[in-house]
């Protein structure tokens, strides 16, 4: 396992192909702090709050990528899952709790790519809870000020400022999604 203090976003790499795992390590290691693990039970040790993505082979020995994925989420981890695997997807994925699913052989611009995507991903959420969090909290002003008190009150300037910026942040985020992206942004909508 490799470990770096630099504030770099975190991808722990799960693979019990080792040359692939050290050479996903090697791909991602310039732009992300790389944890690597050869094996699910060490991805479960290697996994912690700092971990942002998780790359994630599903055929594995000592416990399969799905048993990890399942595990991650029994505890509670919001970090991003990627499925990157050469089992090709079916409907048992329909099961899983993974945010994104790449079927291997991958170069490293694809493995770059899905990693930046899980990264947007992560802040657009991010965002868009501080955003709604905001407007529920001008909508509960709204009603119960008048329209001088609100005017003239410099807090709630700076409530609409903000607004206004995140607003414009979830715009651009939303203009970086791609049609993966669309899809399951609008599946989340569905199943809710």
């Amino acid at each position: 396992m490799t470990d770096s203090p630099d504030d770099r976003p975190t991808v722990l790499v799960v693979d019990d192909e080792r040359d692939l795992t050290d050479l996903y390590e090697v791909w991602l290691s310039d732009d992300y702090h790389v944890r690597t693990a050869y094996g699910g039970e060490e991805a479960l040790a290697a996994h912690d709050d700092a971990v942002d993505v998780v790359l994630l082979d599903r055929r594995m020995p000592d416990l399969s990528g799905d048993e990890v994925l399942e595990r991650l989420r029994d505890q509670g981890s919001d970090c991003q899952v990627v499925m990157v695997t050469a089992v090709d997807p079916d409907f048992d994925i329909l099961e899983m709790g993974f945010d994104g699913y790449v079927t291997k052989p991958v170069d490293r611009d694809q493995l770059q790519s899905v990693v930046e995507r899980m990264l947007t991903r992560r802040e657009y959420d991010a965002q868009l809870q501080s955003y709604y969090r905001l407007v529920a909290q001008r909508a509960a002003l709204v009603a119960e000020k008048d329209a001088g008190e609100l005017a003239s009150n410099p807090e709630f300037a700076d409530l609409e400022a903000r607004i206004a910026d995140l607003k414009a942040e979830t715009d651009l985020a939303v203009s970086d999604f791609d049609e993966t992206d669309f899809d399951a942004a609008f599946r989340d909508l569905d199943d809710s």
